[in-house]
């Protein structure tokens, strides 16, 4: 929680939308609780889209208010996502990453559907490099869904813990496989 400014990136699949997403608001809940003041924070889908397309490329103002706004707007935002964290990941870091700012990313998800864990954790690397130092740290909170929805979860939903662990573990954070 040393962060001064925090990026969500969530699946907005269907998947998360109609199975957790009650335990997602919770759990966004929870993180923003984690961090009572902040100087900015944003909220983007695993697609790199923003939820408030008024705050597009800048930070959202950490205000009652707006924390209020961001959980009530998530409670049915419903956007498209291919399910893979990767493009909101990289476009957060591209946006927000600053060399005089402590920043977080935290991805709240259940599947990745990309072709290679590998290629995304040297793609991230890359970006998140400044000489030695990481320019963000990476959390990350894995749902249970698909171990529920499909009898080869391995496909998906332990792809996703498997590269997000992987990303958290060299880019500062913790990943945390919820249970249900």
């Amino acid at each position: 929680v040393e962060s001064e400014y925090v990026v969500f990136v969530i699946d907005t699949s269907g998947s998360r939308f109609t199975i957790a997403w009650p335990l997602l608001v919770q759990k966004m809940s929870e993180v923003l609780d984690a961090y009572p003041q902040v100087k900015g924070l944003q909220v983007m889908n695993d697609e790199g889209n923003y939820m408030f397309g008024s705050y597009a490329g800048k930070w959202i103002p950490d205000t009652p208010a707006r924390r209020r706004a961001v959980v009530e707007r998530l409670r049915g935002w419903n956007a498209f996502s291919n399910s893979s964290p990767v493009e909101g990941i990289e476009a957060a870091i591209r946006t927000f990453a600053r060399p005089d700012q402590k920043m977080s990313i935290y991805v709240f998800g259940d599947e990745f559907t990309g072709d290679s864990i590998e290629e995304v954790v040297r793609a991230v690397e890359r970006l998140n490099r400044r000489g030695e130092q990481r320019k963000v740290r990476i959390h990350a909170l894995g749902f249970p869904t698909m171990f529920s929805q499909t009898e080869w979860p391995e496909k998906t939903g332990v792809r996703f813990a498997t590269l997000m662990r992987a990303l958290c573990d060299r880019n500062g954070g913790a990943f945390v496989g919820l249970n249900g």
